[in-house]
Order: structure tokens, then sequence, then C-alpha cells
């Protein structure tokens, strides 16, 4: 094998190992604190500067702005998010991948050091605990270690190409053509679905002398232009409501990066007189890019959005009846009785969006088809919507004016509320992956597991059924039947787990995959039911129905030894 080839091949793998190690980040930030990034988001949209700032922060942690506009193309699509406060989100997940490929690319002398110290620490991390977010942290530090080693990896490969004078007669061509080098950036960001990994890839050239400035700015141009397209296509299937933010965000900057490609030249004359190396250059100007856009658009996100909103017509849809909270009035407050009623209202419409996200998940169980999933996160933003609408609502009662009985009947619809949104995320970042795991593992249940599955499944169902008439009517024997499916719930799950643990044993055990993964399901099924059973618990505790304790008061003979 030549040089030439060695190069090529090197440098490829150098990007590979790049790209994975962004998506092994990503991936790990989003298993173990997606929701809570999601949360942090959400609970900072009363403005455009706050949502902006959320965005800057969300992103630098998650390192990828691709994955923010996605989850804020959810976010809008599921009515939690007007649409100017989520392009400010979106500006600020800029800057904030921005501020992650200038740290990357500044501290890159160091990745000789960290980047061994990262890949062994994190495969500790990762190997040591059995634990859901320390294994995720591991993940994390594996990732950053091997972008870290790729950095390492692709200088290497390009030092070489100094003295290669093809390579150089093809980036003089990109430094000469800005045009070219545009679209070159565009279509590695596209490609790659990550600025990040393409500007590392730039710093990487320009740490090798390989690139010039004058090459690199219409690169970062073309890079700021491209990095918008991912989130567009990947929203495509959305709808308008979900596609008009990704589009709003490559619309400012796109606008911005073809506005200054003409003087492409003027800013490299600009930069050369700067008293920095080229690559602090060239990480400070893709920088400064994301700044200016924020700068310009931020105040004008209103315009953008409706100029957006011409080029993606609402198309003609039937309206949802859960789409948001409708029964919240707030001139109900001067009558707690009204406003308990119309929160009581609400929360029962939670259920149904709820019911709406279990079936989708059951059919995906059962049909082995992963496209019910995609609607999931859009519903579970709902659930998270109509939960902190109905605190904020509830929130509002003078305590003072309220008896002691409507005081304990607000905690008690704010506590089930919670519970519902908890079992929606129950669905979404537990159930769901246990599904696509199955399908993308092609695990086969056996025809006792599906059954058995259909069974607690039923147990469920059943407890949604019940829910509107406890919460309503305030029937204890209403309540007390509710209360009552976590106990049937148990019964049926000792039983289903007896028997695939006992006589079904031997048969489970040539199929370990599928047993760990029933289990799995069973354990995500009896968390969903707990959450709901709970409406019932407060009135039947009240009535003194609830016993304080399932331990017995005397042990058997023999047991205390």
């Amino acid at each position: 094998m030549n040089s030439g080839t060695l190069v090529i091949l090197e440098l490829l793998g150098g990007v590979a190992l790049l790209l994975w190690g962004v998506r092994m980040v990503r991936t790990g930030v989003m298993r173990g604190w997606g929701d809570r990034l999601q949360r942090f988001v959400e609970e900072r949209l009363s403005n455009r500067l706050t949502a902006f700032g959320s965005g800057v922060l969300a992103t630098a942690v998650l390192g990828s702005a691709t994955a923010m506009a996605l989850i804020v193309a959810g976010l809008a699509g599921a009515g939690a998010i007007s649409a100017p406060t989520g392009l400010a989100v979106l500006l600020g997940a800029d800057i904030g991948s921005a501020l992650v490929s200038g740290l990357f690319a500044s501290g890159s002398s160091l990745a000789a050091m960290l980047a061994p110290l990262f890949l062994f620490a994190g495969y500790v991390a990762f190997n040591a605990s059995s634990e859901f977010r320390p294994r995720n942290a591991g993940r994390i530090l594996m990732g950053l270690g091997l972008m870290l080693m790729a950095l390492k990896v692709i200088v290497a490969a390009t030092a070489p190409l100094r003295q290669a004078t093809l390579f150089h007669d093809v980036l003089g061509t990109v430094a000469g053509e800005p045009v070219l080098g545009f679209l070159v950036g565009a279509l590695l960001a596209w490609l790659c679905h990550s600025t990040l990994a393409v500007i590392l890839l730039v710093a990487s050239l320009l740490m090798s002398g390989s690139l010039e400035i004058a090459g690199a700015v219409p690169l970062i141009l073309g890079v700021n232009f491209g990095g918008g397209l991912p989130a567009v296509s990947a929203t495509l299937d959305q709808p308008p409501v979900a596609r008009k933010l990704p589009l709003a965000n490559l619309f400012c900057r796109g606008l911005l990066a073809i506005a200054l490609l003409p003087f492409a030249r003027e800013i490299v004359e600009i930069a050369g007189r700067l008293p920095a190396e080229p690559l602090h250059v060239a990480v400070g100007l893709h920088a400064a890019f994301n700044l200016l856009v924020a700068a310009v658009f931020l105040p004008l996100s209103p315009i953008v959005i409706r100029l957006v909103e011409r080029l993606v017509p609402a198309r003609p849809v039937a309206d949802d009846p859960l789409a948001s909270p409708r029964y919240l009035d707030g001139r109900t407050l001067e009558t707690p009785a009204i406003a308990l009623s119309n929160a009581t209202t609400e929360t029962i419409r939670m259920s149904e969006l709820l019911e709406r996200m279990f079936l989708m998940s059951l059919t995906a169980l059962q049909t082995g088809r992963m496209e019910p999933l995609k609607e999931l996160p859009s519903i579970d933003a709902r659930l998270g919507n109509y939960m902190a609408s109905v605190h904020a609502y509830l929130g509002q009662l003078t305590q003072d004016e309220l008896s002691a009985e409507d005081t304990g009947r607000a905690h008690e619809i704010m506590l089930f509320a919670s519970n519902l949104e908890h079992a929606g995320d129950v669905i979404k970042l537990s159930l769901a992956d246990r599904i696509r795991a199955k399908v993308k593992q092609d695990v086969a249940l056996r025809a006792s597991q599906r059954e058995a599955l259909d069974a607690l499944s039923e147990v469920i169902a059943a407890s949604l059924r019940l829910l509107p008439a406890a919460l309503l009517s305030r029937d204890v024997s209403a309540s007390a039947r509710l209360a009552a499916q976590k106990d049937r719930f148990r019964d049926l799950e000792d039983d289903v787990v007896g028997r695939h643990l006992g006589r079904e044993r031997i048969e489970a055990a040539g199929d370990a995959k599928g047993n760990a993964l029933f289990i799995d399901l069973v354990r995500d099924l009896h968390r969903i039911n707990s959450d709901i059973a709970a409406a019932g618990y407060p009135l039947v505790q009240a009535a003194g129905l609830l016993s304080s304790s399932r331990i017995r008061s005397t042990l058997p003979a023999g047991a205390a030894g």
C-alpha cells in the first residue's frame, strides 16, 4: 500500500472516530440526563432572553445543536413552546455548540494526555457500575476520549500532506473560490450531522499546516449553513408547527452566511491582522458568526417566524381536543370549588394522553413496527405542559382563603398530575427503549410471555378506565377499586414471574436475551400501573381503609432467627 493511500485511510479513520465520539457523548447525555435537560429548557421559556440562555447552557452540555433542535421541535409540536421563543432557544443552541467546538479545538494540545485518561476513566465507570446514570457518564467520558484521540489521528494523518502538491492545489482552489469552499463546508456538515465534528476537522487541518485561514473562512461559513440542514431533514415527517423552527433557524444562519460570503477575502484580511494563531482565529470566527446571528435575529424572531410560516403553511388537520389545557380559566380562581373542578378535569385529560401513549407502545410491541413510537416524545411534552399548567393554576389559589379540605384536594390533584407525567416519562424513556431494542435485535418473546404482558396491560387499561370516576366523584368505593388495582397487578405479576422462573425456567434459560427483556417490560408496566393507581390512595387513606404498612405485626415462629 503506497503512502498516499495510507494517508487517506488514516484521515478517513480519524474522521470516523471523531464522529463516533461525538455520537457517544450525545447518546450518553440524552440517555442519562435528556429528561433533565428538556425540563431545564422548559422551565426557562418565560421570555426570549431566558430561553436563549437555556439554549446556550443546555447545548454546551449536550454538545449538539441538532439534538437540541429536535427537542425544541418536539416541544413546539406539543404546543408547549411558542415559535419565537423556540427560535430563541435554537439561536442559543448554535452558540453553545460553537463554544464546545472552541473548547475542544483550543485545548487540543492537551489531547495527548487527556485522551487516554478519559478513555480509561470512561471504561472503568461504564464497567464498574450497573447503575443507569454512572454507565452513561462512562459513555460520555469514552466519547470525549475518542474525540481527542481522533484529533491526534487527523493531525498526524495530515502532516505528510504538507509536502503533497496535489493536496495543496486542492486547498488552494478552495481558498481561491469561496463559493466552492462554502459548498464543501455545507456538504460536510450535512453529511456528518455535526458542526462540532467538521469544525474540529478544520481545526486539525489548520494545526497541521495543511490549511490556511484563507481556505478556512469559506469552509466555516458553509459549515454554519449546512449545520442547520440535519434538523430540517429530520423533521420533514413532523407537523408544520414542529418543522418551522428548524427551518427558521436555517433561514437565520443561511441568510447571514450567504450575505458574508462575498466578503470572505475582507474577513481573511482582518483575521490576518489579529495577534493569534490561525487555529484560534478560525474558532473565534465560528463563535463570532453565531453571536452575530443571535444579535441580528433574536430581536427579529417574530418576523422570521411569519416569513417561514408562509413557506410552511399549516396543512388542514383535525383539531386534537387534547392539544393543550383548555379549562384552566383564571377568572374562576376566586371560587376555589370551581377552580379545583377545572384542575381535576385537566388531570383526567392528562390520563387520556397517557392512555394514548400506552396504546401506541402496545401497538409497537405487538406489531414490531416502530413508527408509533415516533409520536411519544411530542405527547410526553404535552403531558409535561399539562402538569406545569395545573401546578401553576392551583398555585395561584390564595391559601388563606382555602379550607383544609380544599387545600388537601389541591395537593391531591397536583400530586396525581405529577404521577401521570412520571408515568409518561416511564413510557417514553424506558418502555419505548425496551420495545426498540426488541425490534432492532429481533428478540422473539414466547407465547406465554406475550400472554402475560397482555394480561398485565389489561390491568393498566382497567386502571385508566377507573381513574375518571375516582377523581371526579370522590367516591370512596371508586377510589378503593382504583387503589386495589395495584394489588391486583402485584398478584398477577407475582404469578407471571413465578411461572417464568419456575416450571418455564428450563425453557427460559435457552433465551437469556428474551428473558431479560421480558422481566424489564414487566417492571416498566409495574411502575406505570403504580403511578395510576396512586390516585385512589388519598381518599382511601382519609377514610381509614388503607393499612399503614404491609409488613405483618408478628413474625412466624422461627423467622426471627
